[in-house]
């Protein structure tokens, strides 16, 4: 438990494929079902203070409490992600710390000398904010708001792995966050 932040709800990895990727973590490790989404509707996305148009991929499933991320950048937008592949680096970007008071807890956390480098919404109340690496050197820490309806699916994906036998229907679309 983080005394800045609470329990780490998601594990992110950035990936070159992430079809061989769902595929692996379901047949090797047992965990999904995962939902797909190949572009991730990020609106309001800026890095290091500038606004971009990410094209990003992103497979969300869960193992037990944990969520788990795979993230494929699909154009060369500038991101903490690409600077991660740029680095020669795949696997575990960031941990994500959950917040149903987002801006309450992003204005303390930048109180306390965190700095944004990267941030976006996905969906009505699905802010998220990546922090700099020099506060905290190793992976990254991502503050994501969980109020709207991300956070209804986010409850979704993690109930859907509950039962999961392992094998049916291994790949799912996204819920459309529009409906939730």
């Amino acid at each position: 438990m983080s005394r800045h932040f609470g329990a780490i709800r998601q594990l992110g990895y950035v990936v070159n494929d992430i079809e061989a990727a769902m595929d692996y973590w379901s047949r090797t490790l047992g965990v999904g079902p995962w939902f797909y989404n190949p572009r991730v509707p990020i609106v309001n996305y800026q890095y290091r203070g500038e606004a971009h148009q990410p094209h990003n991929s992103v497979a969300l499933a869960n193992s037990g409490y944990v969520q788990v991320e795979l993230i494929q950048t699909r154009n060369d937008v500038p991101s903490m992600y690409r600077d991660f592949l740029q680095a020669g680096r795949t696997g575990l970007q960031h941990v994500a710390y959950w917040t149903s008071d987002y801006d309450a807890d992003l204005a303390r956390l930048t109180a306390e000398g965190f700095k944004s480098v990267m941030s976006g919404e996905v969906g009505e109340r699905g802010r998220f904010v990546y922090f700099d690496t020099e506060f905290h050197p190793g992976t990254v820490i991502e503050l994501s708001e969980v109020a709207g309806p991300k956070g209804k699916m986010f409850d979704l994906i993690r109930e859907a792995s509950e039962g999961w036998d392992g094998m049916t229907d291994p790949v799912r679309p996204f819920p459309d966050l529009g409906k939730l």
